[in-house]
């Protein structure tokens, strides 16, 4: 039995990565203030003697120095998410995002303690070398433009950590997380599949925004969580950056298109410029697709869970929770 703390517990991604390694028979702390995060994503574990929940932020440097020493493996997962959220609260994207990482891997390093960072693919920006490869270049955005924001601090994290991996050896691992969906995932900060799912169900209109034309890739969380527990034994990750995500690409219009036929929606598709929905200046890329070379190589890791089984995951969840 191991002893995990993860930052950002309660959200989407940190619940199910939660329930996997309680699952597995070890001990998990929950660090989340909830800002973003639900308590209801993680109530159910509350009963069980092997978790704990703190309610706090997880740059409360006090907190960080009574708990990190307590256990074994720290994920950080806490960060603003979502392209609307970013876009409307630039300053706390920023802030926020750094200043929790600078605490927290400073604290890592004094104790010993491996960490694992969850980072984005908007660290890749406006790159067009398709694959994004973890060793490529990336083109970002004018800072006239709140998109690039999350973007850079989320780099700025990546570098921060590594330095303390150069500088002090302590093990670090990186994971950039390319459209992460299933379960507990909301709409409410922009998130694309389940605000589709959402309007299926209800029969509303599906809003798709810009031409429709840009292309993505879906992961299912179940298969992400799986990978990030792997990171702690694989040695030969320490120090790297590695995507997670699938590489099966489907533009937005034909996600509409597909979550409209698996639901039986009597939905319609709307087109929304970008200006009305982000405001002016928004930039967009038009693909974004991961290299999985290196999770393969290091981790013996890819996606296995379809798309089709994806949405139906996610909108049995919706219906059930009454979202």
């Amino acid at each position: 039995m191991k002893h995990y703390l993860i930052t950002g517990g309660a959200g989407f991604i940190g619940s199910h990565l939660t329930e996997k390694l309680l699952n597995a028979g070890h001990r998990v702390t929950v660090i989340d203030d909830l800002s973003t995060g639900r308590w209801e994503n993680i109530a159910h574990l509350e009963s069980g003697t092997n978790f704990r929940a703190i309610i706090a932020s997880a740059d409360d440097r006090q907190l960080l120095e009574k708990e990190i020493p307590k256990h074994d493996f720290v994920f950080h997962l806490a960060s603003a998410v979502g392209v609307k959220l970013i876009i409307e609260h630039p300053v706390e994207t920023v802030e926020r995002i750094v200043r929790t990482t600078d605490v927290l891997v400073e604290t890592c390093a004094r104790y010993r303690r491996p960490l694992l960072l969850t980072s984005t693919s908007e660290v890749y920006g406006k790159s067009d070398v398709i694959p994004f490869g973890e060793e490529n270049d990336v083109v970002m955005g004018p800072t006239s433009k709140r998109r690039w924001a999350y973007a850079a601090a989320k780099m700025l994290d990546e570098f921060l950590v590594l330095a303390h991996y150069y500088q002090t050896q302590l093990p670090v691992y990186i994971v950039r997380l390319f459209n992460t969906v299933g379960p507990r995932q909301t709409g409410q900060y922009g998130m694309v599949l389940p605000r589709f799912v959402q309007a299926a169900l209800r029969n509303e209109p599906l809003q798709v925004f810009g031409d429709g034309q840009q292309q993505r890739c879906f992961c299912s969380v179940f298969d992400v969580a799986g990978a990030l527990v792997r990171f702690e034994h694989c040695p030969q990750a320490v120090g790297k950056v590695v995507n997670l995500g699938s590489n099966e690409e489907i533009s937005i219009r034909q996600l509409a298109e597909k979550v409209i036929m698996l639901l039986n929606s009597k939905s319609e598709i709307v087109f929304v410029p970008y200006e009305d929905a982000y405001g002016p200046g928004f930039d967009d890329m038009r693909r974004r697709i991961p290299d999985l070379h290196r999770a393969k190589e290091m981790l013996d890791w890819q996606p296995v869970i379809p798309l089709n089984d994806i949405i139906k995951q996610l909108a049995g969840h919706t219906f059930d929770s009454g979202v």
